[in-house]
């Protein structure tokens, strides 16, 4: 396996920092204060949207014409070292692993940037690839991934997807990739090596036969 294909948010990070909260916070105000959609209605109208799409985002982009970049902008705008803070732990994992490693996420590049940063791990990634990749199509939409696989020009075969989300590495082991999932809970079968955080990918990687 050549490439290692980090998510980000609750992946690199525990669920338990509560990072994400902040930005669901964000998320229903910009529902309400800018696009105008009362209040009740907001959890109702998310659950369906990530239904269809797997974002609220793209659902806000269909039925109410919003400005991506905007929605981005505002959503993301947190304070992460309010939650997060240096993990030599995961750096020296992450730092003594041959392979190449890049990130990919449906948040934006300005918001893995703080979180890579306030994890102290900024340097350790050849590249980031944001919902921006495929025209703000989310995993586990296909055409992100396809569109990573070419900017990083390797097949999915020689790649592994780490993840907290198992409907984003269903996709990935159709397309062919090794899975890793992250996090607690149930194992699917379309995934390879069950871990219960990033700071054990070494060890997981052995089911590859690497290290």
């Amino acid at each position: 396996m050549d490439v290692l294909i980090f998510d980000l948010d609750n992946t690199l990070y525990p669920a338990e920092k509560h990072l994400f909260g902040l930005i669901d916070v964000r998320i229903n105000r910009y529902m309400t204060e800018i696009v105008g959609i009362p209040a009740p209605e907001v959890d109702a109208l998310r659950r369906e949207y990530w239904r269809l799409y797997g974002v609220t985002l793209q659902g806000l982009i269909r039925h109410h014409g919003i400005d991506p970049e905007d929605y981005l902008l505002y959503v993301h705008d947190v304070d992460v070292n309010s939650r997060l803070g240096p993990d030599p732990v995961l750096r020296e994992v992450l730092a003594a692993l041959p392979q190449r490693k890049a990130v990919f996420t449906n948040g934006s590049t300005c918001h893995a940037s703080r979180v890579l940063a306030a994890l102290g791990i900024e340097d350790i990634f050849e590249e980031v690839y944001d919902i921006r990749v495929a025209a703000y199509l989310p995993k586990p939409w296909p055409e992100p991934y396809h569109a990573v696989l070419e900017k990083l020009g390797t097949p999915p075969e020689r790649c592994i997807m780490i993840e907290d989300s198992r409907e984003n590495l269903q996709t990935a082991k159709k397309l062919g990739m090794g899975t890793i999932l992250v996090g607690d809970g149930q194992t699917p079968d379309f995934v390879d090596v069950h871990l219960d955080s990033a700071h054990h990918v070494s060890t997981g990687l052995r089911f590859w036969g690497q290290a």
